[in-house]
This record gives structure tokens, C-alpha cells and sequence, in this order.
């Protein structure tokens, strides 16, 4: 780990998600007391408040509608970072890079490095997002020191939208091998739990309910491969994944899917429900950068079908199979292919893919890239400074 950097870090909320969740990683990895470090959410607290808190370091929330930001509420959040005098801002998703990065600038003369984990949004929609996208695409050459992008692809839809290449830092997510490994008794329980025979095939996906995860594709998959096979079972998690939600339970029951597909809800026990899987799925239609889940599941020990959005393919790679989005049948097909395979070879597949997260994206190495970055952009900051005078 680099010399001693005080960082306080603004997200746009702390519910559960991939830029929240690899925030927490990454606290969770460092030495806080050569790492000191300040979390501020411009929402309330959200999930992952009291773990961040429970790790020593403070949160502060500034109960702000992004939509509508109060100026009062901008102002607290400059003072915030006064008080903490940090050696760099590192802001985490849109909101979150256009307020923080202006209020810190407002703070004094810190370095801002903005974090970008989206690739695209959906076209079918205008959202404040998309105008806070647009805004920051116009003051990206002048805000921010540098841009952290997780994904490839996020970095190029970007560039695209008029973000400096010049100031774009690749760092994917990573990934805590001790968390997430394969277990059997996790195995074991889940699917006792759950009615589910050691000899059934699960295949299993968590995300929200959201267009960005098309779980309309991920149904009719699912209803197209359960018609040739009668051994199959749908594990399926995360929030509005539930039977109350009567949208996703009549597209169930169109497919032919009710008795055979589990509806888990929002919960904090994914590395046990991954055991409980043979095939891991994501059937995003857009949106997605460097997805924790994928990542997650894989160092479970799971091999992955995927949808070809954001670096999904390039993340599993030779350990699974990817295919376009929003195709159900290439989706069923896939799932067809790994599943005609030998249970040795999916075993294989499994080990390759954990192997792949330990040997690139384990979080403490992670964490390491990120904070070697924050050295680099000080030092030079410090040593233009120095040069001007």
C-alpha cells in the first residue's frame, strides 16, 4: 500500500449496488489508520451505512434530492470536506461526480477523481440522470483531476460522450475471495431450504427487478428450455424479485415457469444462494460496466452465461459464454450448451473462472491499483504546482 493518504469519498447513495458495493470493499481492505477515510452520501444512509461505519469510519448523509439540489445542502457538503481536509475527493457515479466534484472544488484546490460505472443508459428513457451524464460530459475537460472508469467499455461510451481520454484510469471492480468461494454446505442448505433436489439443475440470477436486467428475456429463455427438459429450476433474487410483484409473476405464469422458478426477494445472503446454483446467468440489456455479480459468481466457482453488454464477455471470457441481449433463444441455447456438457467439464469451467478472479480481480489488489493511482495524481498535482512557482 502506498504512504498514508487521508480520502473522503462521495456516492450518490449507499443502497445495494456495484459502485456501493465495491466502495465498501475497498474500505473494508484498508488500514484506517494509515488510510484515513470519509464517506459522504448525498442520500440518506442506505445499506451499506452501518457496515461502513462498523469499519471505524465515518458517514455522513446529506439527504439530498439529486433531482433538485439544494444549494444550503451543497454548501454543508463543502464544508464537510473542509473539516476532513482531505489529500483527494474520489466521487462514485454520476450524481455523485457532478455535486461532489463541484463542492470540492468550492472546498479548495484537492484533487477530484471522478468514478464512472455505467456504460450506457437506456435510450427509451429521459431521466435527470441522463441531463447530470450530459452536464458532466461538458466540465469533464476542467472538473475532475482524473477519471476512474471500471470497464472498457464504460471508458469508450464515454470518450464517445466527450469525456478527456486523457484523463481515464482503467481500474475494474474486484472481487473478495474469502466471501465468495464454493461451499457445500451452503450447497446443501440453500436447496433443502428451497425443496430443491441435489440432482436438479439451478439456474440462478440476481438483480433487481429493472429494465436494465431483462428479466422479460431471462423468462422467456427460461420457458423455452424448460419445455425440452423437466429437471430445471429458476433461482432468482434481488429487490422487487418477489411474489408480490405481480408483472414479473404473470410473465411466470405466460411461460409456463410457475412451479419451477424461486422468487428469493432482496437478500444479504448471496454468497450462500450462489452455491446453491449450477449455472450462473446475467441478462442484462444495457447499461452494465464491469458487473459485481458476474465476478462474484465466479469466484464461487460457477461458470456464466452472459449477455454481450458492458465487459460481461470480456470478464468470463473463456469460463463461460456470452450472447447478445435481448435474444431469448441464443440465451436458451447457451444455457443448452453448457448444460449438454459433461458435469466434470462444468466443473472445470467453474474452477477456471475463480481461478481467473483470483489471479486479476482479487480486492486487495484492487484496492492497491486504486490507491496507487490517488499517489500518482497527488505527486503530480504537487509537482505542477511546484513548477508554476
Amino acid at each position: 500500500m502506498t504512504p498514508s493518504l487521508r480520502v473522503a469519498h462521495v456516492i450518490t447513495g449507499l443502497g445495494l449496488g456495484g459502485a456501493e458495493t465495491m466502495l465498501y470493499q475497498m474500505l473494508a481492505n484498508l488500514e484506517q489508520e494509515s488510510h484515513p477515510s470519509l464517506v459522504i452520501s448525498l442520500g440518506d444512509g442506505g445499506y451499506f451505512a452501518e457496515r461502513i461505519r462498523r469499519l471505524d469510519i465515518p458517514v455522513k448523509t446529506l439527504n439530498l434530492q439529486p433531482a433538485f439540489p439544494n444549494p444550503l445542502k451543497i454548501r454543508q457538503l463543502r464544508d464537510w470536506l473542509r473539516d476532513f481536509q482531505p489529500d483527494l475527493v474520489q466521487t462514485w457515479m454520476y450524481h455523485a461526480d457532478l455535486i461532489g466534484g463541484l463542492a470540492a472544488r468550492l472546498a479548495g484546490q484537492t484533487p477530484v477523481v471522478w468514478g464512472i460505472h455505467n456504460s450506457t443508459l437506456d435510450s427509451n428513457l429521459i431521466t435527470p440522470t441522463h441531463f447530470v451524464r450530459w452536464v458532466s460530459a461538458r466540465i469533464s475537460k476542467r472538473l475532475p483531476t482524473a477519471i476512474i472508469a471500471c470497464s472498457v467499455r464504460a471508458q469508450e461510451v464515454h470518450v464517445q460522450l466527450g469525456y478527456p481520454s486523457e484523463k481515464m484510469i482503467l481500474i475494474p471492480n474486484g472481487f473478495d475471495l474469502q466471501q465468495f468461494k464454493p461451499n457445500p454446505k451452503f450447497r446443501r442448505d440453500v436447496r433443502n431450504e428451497l425443496g430443491i433436489a441435489k440432482t436438479a439443475i439451478v439456474i440462478g440470477m440476481v438483480a433487481r427487478f429493472h429494465p436494465q436486467k431483462d428479466y422479460p428475456n431471462f423468462i422467456e429463455a427460461a420457458g423455452l428450455l424448460s419445455a425440452t427438459r423437466s429437471d430445471l429450476h429458476y433461482l432468482l433474487c434481488g429487490e422487487g424479485v418477489s411474489s408480490e410483484n405481480k408483472r414479473l409473476i404473470s410473465w411466470l405464469r405466460k411461460a409456463g415457469l410457475s412451479d419451477h422458478v424461486h422468487l428469493l426477494g432482496l437478500r444479504n445472503d448471496i454468497p450462500r444462494l450462489l452455491n446453491a446454483m449450477d449455472l450462473f446467468t446475467l441478462s442484462s440489456a444495457f447499461g452494465e460496466a464491469f458487473p459485481l455479480v458476474v465476478g462474484e459468481a465466479m469466484a464461487t466457482g460457477l461458470p456464466s452465461v452472459v449477455t454481450d453488454v458492458g465487459d460481461s464477455a470480456f470478464l468470463v471470457d473463456r469460463t463461460g459464454l456470452a450472447v447478445p441481449p435481448k435474444e431469448p433463444h441464443a440465451l436458451a441455447e447457451a444455457w443448452n450448451k453448457m448444460l449438454a456438457m459433461p458435469l466434470q467439464k462444468r466443473r472445470e469451467l467453474g474452477k477456471a473462472a475463480r481461478k481467473r478472479i483470483k489471479d486479476h480481480y482479487g480486492i486487495d489488489k484492487i484496492t492497491r491499483d486504486y490507491y496507487a493511482s490517488y499517489r500518482n495524481l497527488i505527486d503530480a498535482e504537487a509537482s505542477a504546482s511546484r513548477n508554476e512557482h
